[in-house]
Formats: C-alpha cells, sequence, structure tokens
C-alpha cells in the first residue's frame, strides 16, 4: 500500500511539470516552475520513504509548505497551462496521518479559502474544493487503516505458522522421548527377567559338562532341570514381547476396550462405549492418534470438567472414520487450545481429519470431543 500512494504522488508531481515542460513556453518562468514541482515532489521524500525513511510529522509539513504553496500559487497565475489540485497530496497525507499530524485534517480543507477572495470565489466553490481535499484526506485515512490492518494479520499468520512448526516439533520429539521411554522400560524388563535366568543356565551347563563322565545320572537329573528352567524363560520371554507387540497385534476395537477398561478401573468413572461398522485396515500412526486422542479427553474431562460419566462412540463408515466422546463434566464458557487440544488438532488435520470440540446446557450438561477421519486416500494407507 505504501508503493501505491507513493505511485499516485509521483504520479501527480511529474504530471504537473509535463504538462508545464510540453505546453508553455520554456522561459525561466516556466523553469522555476518546474524546480518548484521537482522540490514539491523529492524534498518530502527526504522524511518519508516507502521501507526506508518513516518521519511522517516532516513529511506533512514539507509536503504543505512545497505542494501546497505551489498549488496556491498556479491559482494565483492564470497564465500557467498546467493548473493543480490537492487532491491526491491530501490523500498521501491521509493515508500518513498520526497523533502529531491531527493537524493536516483542516489544514487541507482550509488551503481553498486562501484564495476565495481574490478568485471572488462563492462560499459553495470554496467550500465544495475544501471537501474536495478532505474527501481524499480522508480516503487515504481509510487506506492506512486497511494497510494496517493487512500488516497485523500477516503478522499473526506468520507467528500462527511458526507457532504452529514448533508445536509439530514439540509434539513429535515428545512422542519421540516416549518412544526412548518405553524401549528402556522394556530392555531393563527384558535384563531383569531373563538375564539372572541364563547366567544361572549357563553355569549349570559348564557343571553338567564337567560331570558328564563320572556322574551320567546327576547329569540327567541336571538337564531336566535345565530344559525346565530354559522353558520357563522362553514363557517370560514370550510375556514381555508380547507386551511389547500387543498395540501392534490387536485391532483398534480391542486397544480401545482395553483402553477404556483400564481408565474405569483406575478412576471409578461411569464409562459406556458404543462400537459400530467394520474396522478397516489402516496404519499404526492413525490408530495411535485415535489412541491419544481419547486418553487426551478422558484425562480433560477428569482434570478439567469434573466429569462423572464418560460415553464413547466409534463407527467405521465406508470413506470416514468418527469418533466421539462425551462427558457430563463442567460446561466449556470459552474454548481455549491449550498444548494438549492443539497437539490433538494436528494429530487429526495430518491425517486429512477434522476435530471439534462443543460444549452445550440442557436438563444436563454435555461436553463433547468429535473428529472425523477418512479412511479412503494416501493420508491413512499411505506414507505420509
Amino acid at each position: 500500500m505504501d508503493w501505491g500512494v507513493f505511485a499516485l504522488r509521483f504520479y501527480h508531481y511529474i504530471l504537473l511539470a509535463t504538462r508545464l515542460l510540453t505546453e508553455s513556453e520554456l522561459s525561466n518562468h516556466t523553469w522555476l516552475n518546474v524546480i518548484w514541482l521537482m522540490a514539491a515532489l523529492i524534498v518530502p521524500l527526504i522524511s518519508w520513504f516507502p521501507g526506508r525513511r518513516m518521519n511522517k510529522v516532516w513529511f506533512c509539513i514539507l509536503e504543505l509548505l512545497l505542494g501546497g504553496s505551489y498549488y496556491v500559487n498556479s491559482v494565483f497565475h492564470p497564465d500557467l497551462t498546467s493548473k493543480a489540485d490537492y487532491l491526491l497530496p491530501s490523500l498521501a497525507m491521509g493515508y500518513l496521518l498520526t497523533k502529531q499530524t491531527l493537524w493536516v485534517i483542516p489544514a487541507v480543507a482550509l488551503i481553498p479559502f486562501t484564495f476565495q477572495s481574490y478568485l471572488r470565489l462563492s462560499w459553495d466553490q470554496t467550500i465544495s474544493f475544501g471537501t474536495d481535499n478532505l474527501l481524499f484526506c480522508f480516503i487515504g485515512i481509510w487506506a492506512s487503516f486497511v494497510a494496517n490492518a493487512y500488516s497485523q494479520k500477516n503478522k499473526l499468520v506468520a507467528e500462527v505458522e511458526q507457532q504452529n512448526k514448533l508445536l509439530t516439533h514439540y509434539a513429535a520429539e515428545i512422542e519421540k522421548m516416549t518412544l526412548m521411554e518405553e524401549r528402556n522400560r522394556m530392555s531393563k524388563e527384558l535384563h531383569d527377567t531373563l538375564g539372572h535366568s541364563f547366567i544361572s543356565l549357563i553355569m549349570s551347563l559348564d557343571a553338567s559338562i564337567a560331570l558328564m563322565d563320572h556322574k551320567p545320572a546327576e547329569v540327567k537329573d541336571r538337564l531336566i532341570r535345565l530344559r525346565a528352567l530354559a522353558e520357563q524363560n522362553l514363557g517370560e520371554m514370550r510375556n514381555v514381547v508380547h507386551e511389547m507387540g500387543e498395540e501392534e497385534n490387536s485391532t483398534l476395537f480391542q486397544q480401545v476396550e482395553a483402553l477404556v477398561g483400564r481408565f474405569r478401573e483406575h478412576t471409578g468413572t461411569v464409562m459406556t462405549m458404543n462400537m459400530l461398522g467394520t474396522e478397516q485396515p489402516m496404519r499404526f500412526e492413525v490408530r495411535q492418534a485415535i489412541l491419544r486422542i481419547i486418553q487426551e479427553s478422558f484425562t480433560n474431562a477428569l482434570k478439567h470438567g469434573k466429569a462423572s460419566q464418560l460415553h464413547l462412540e466409534l463407527r467405521f463408515s465406508e470413506f470416514i472414520l468418527q469418533l466421539s466422546i462425551q462427558n457430563n463434566g463442567k460446561p466449556i464458557d470459552k474454548l481455549e487450545f491449550g498444548f494438549g487440544l492443539t497437539s490433538m488438532k494436528h494429530r487429526i488435520e495430518r491425517l486429512g481429519g477434522r476435530l471439534f470440540v462443543s460444549s452445550r446446557v440442557g436438563t444436563a450438561a454435555i461436553t463433547e470431543v468429535r473428529c472425523e477421519i477418512p479412511l479412503k486416500g494416501a493420508m491413512v494407507h499411505g506414507e505420509h
């Protein structure tokens, strides 16, 4: 917008100077007026130039002194073939208006009164000229408001995009840390449950080898016991591996049932569940996103809503998966997307879906978290 106003003002003064040079005799008086116009064009730009200098007060002062004086001069000299008006300069000053330059508004409106008596203009004509200047000044003020609003919007959009990138990064980091923590826990589990058993197994085998030639009956008894120990270790290892791969091997319905069961057992919350449709194959990331949303919704319902009842509905259709979680907790007065809700929203949007959070008050207050995820296309079945 700055460059647009700059171009209009530039066009105004260049047009006046060009008409002087082409339609007037090239006398000293003509050259003086051309120099005057060029000074009116250039000198105020010392104080204001788009993207470089922003001293708006001095720009308005110099604009009125040079451009305004030439405007009045062109009225007093009827021999000038290039008659000026003061519409575009008024627009430029209105565009650059600040609290320190509010005096510009009456100034541009009063300029025509300086030559009213000289030209014997009626009050109607003079007021018309002043009103025209004032109108263009207000157009400039309006353009300034539009430009500022557009600039603020761009800044907010850039800030939101930056925050979204940071939140996405933080969510990915937290997920990575959670995975690393789980791996460390399971490796410790394997070490604690199987490490000492294998050490005992190796030591007993060494003893059996040493006794094989001298006490074969005892060795046989030892080998029978070692086989039982190895079978026991195998069972323990299978249990650990099953725990590690449980989420990969079970269906989403089974995982949700297990999650609801654990939550009901640990919190004592009254929970109902409704699962509809036929589950379709989906990537691990999709199932994880759904489970995390359920966990976050349950936690928010108890922590912030103080809910005592929860209802979960999971519905599969041909093209879309719908998840709805309702609770009877305190209704949301003003929805604010904190870290938890923002992470949920990003998870769903990365899969091409949508997240909705709403509250309604009737015979009973109901708060609902609802999401929809498409089941067709690359976002669910393909890679990111």
